[in-house]
């Protein structure tokens, strides 16, 4: 079966993991994306465990799937006029260099629109060109400083820390597939293509703002901003008898109140404190501390057992091994293992959406440095006298 993006071609010029990512689900969503790399390939080639000398470290692997690699040197003139021809028929450009690099490179919007007059084309970088920050460069933990994700983990930690996520290159990786795909929809509809630009700092700021500009939602402010339930000091997994962990959370007066009863405490259920949801809230620290005293009388066993046939919100805490034996995750094939013509046998989780008409599925393996250089500019209408030429003086890279 086809799959919604079929037909649709992407020129992927990005690096790390904010526009691989990216890139990656327009591949599985059917997208034929060819990512242009440099002749020393994508830095995250070389990051993470890796079981030999092809460059395809575990972070490449996690990003790169469903796609095609040329290795083209940019700074030459043959690179760039490859690179030209590859645009010639393609509907989607990603790129995460700053845009005062991708200007001097030579690939503006404007210069892009001269090859091809309706290309959705996509800039995923730092900040905002426009602002104060247009210049500068950002990684993944720095956005979490700027965008206020770090000071939130002081008011349960004590202290600024990063989340042990690339949380901002993911986030705005899925703001990246968002606007690409609604401009598609816009260029099928008016025959335009448009520029977009996706600022990291911008989408955190509104991403972490959804729930806690909180009392700054107006003006004047009627409180202070920071949705205070989830900076409770006791909003943890709480632990059980037995030295396990359970998320267990009665959120919604019907969860409370059959909690309550069903852990023999039924008084709790009618304190003045905790009536009501709001009131919960209000006194969140206690109603939390409450919840983990409670849970710490019984195992997990006798809480999974108790509460499994209620509606109260309840699961296990997985730990990242743990969760490729998930019972749920191995039940629904969400992890699919491979051979891989470099690294063997490897292990990659499907995509997660599931559609009736049109699969989303892994279609490519992530491909060697170089893999597709001589076919994608053959397709493109390169000569291979010029791709013979380029190969003898380094501009252009296959695989020995």
């Amino acid at each position: 079966m086809a799959s919604p993006l079929d037909g649709i071609k992407v020129i992927e010029m990005t690096s790390v993991v904010l526009g691989p990512y990216a890139c990656q689900m327009l591949g599985d969503l059917g997208a034929d994306v060819i990512k242009v790399e440099p002749i020393d390939g994508d830095t995250n080639r070389n990051l993470g465990p890796h079981r030999n000398d092809a460059k395809m470290g575990s972070m490449f692997l996690g990003c790169n799937r469903n796609k095609r690699s040329i290795a083209l040197d940019l700074k030459s003139d043959d690179g760039k006029a490859a690179l030209r021809e590859l645009l010639k028929g393609a509907d989607v450009m990603v790129h995460n260099f700053r845009p005062q690099a991708i200007d001097r490179l030579g690939f503006s919007y404007e210069a892009v629109k001269e090859i091809s007059a309706d290309i959705v084309y996509c800039g995923a970088y730092g900040y905002a060109k426009e602002g104060p920050y247009g210049e500068k460069g950002a990684l993944d933990d720095s956005i979490q400083a700027a965008s206020g994700v770090a000071m939130l983990q002081s008011m349960v930690e004590g202290e600024p820390r990063y989340l042990p996520t690339i949380v901002a290159d993911k986030t705005t990786a899925m703001m990246v597939v968002q606007s690409v795909l609604a401009a598609l929809f816009h260029r099928e509809r008016s025959g335009e293509g448009q520029a977009i630009e996706v600022p990291m700092f911008e989408t955190m700021a509104s991403y972490i703002m959804t729930e806690h500009l909180w009392g700054l939602s107006f003006e004047p402010p009627i409180g202070e901003a920071g949705y205070v339930r989830l900076m409770a000091k006791h909003r943890r997994p709480y632990k059980t008898k037995d030295g396990l962990y359970l998320a267990v959370l009665p959120y919604w007066d019907n969860h409370w109140n059959t909690f309550c009863e069903l852990a023999g405490r039924p008084e709790l259920a009618a304190d003045p404190r905790f009536l009501t949801m709001g009131l919960r809230l209000q006194n969140i620290n206690e109603s939390y501390k409450a919840t983990g005293e409670i849970i710490a009388t019984r195992s997990r066993k006798e809480w999974l057992d108790l509460l499994g046939e209620t509606k109260v919100p309840m699961m296990v805490v997985n730990t990242l091994n743990g969760l490729v034996e998930d019972e749920h995750l191995v039940a629904t094939g969400f992890w699919q293992e491979f051979d891989h013509p470099s690294e063997g046998r490897i292990r990659m989780s499907k995509p997660p959406m599931n559609f009736s008409k049109t699969p989303a599925e892994i279609r490519v393996l992530p491909p060697l440095l170089g893999q597709n250089s001589v076919e994608v500019l053959l397709e493109a209408g390169v000569d291979q006298t010029k791709i013979d030429a380029m190969l003898a003086a380094g501009t252009l890279k296959k695989p020995a």
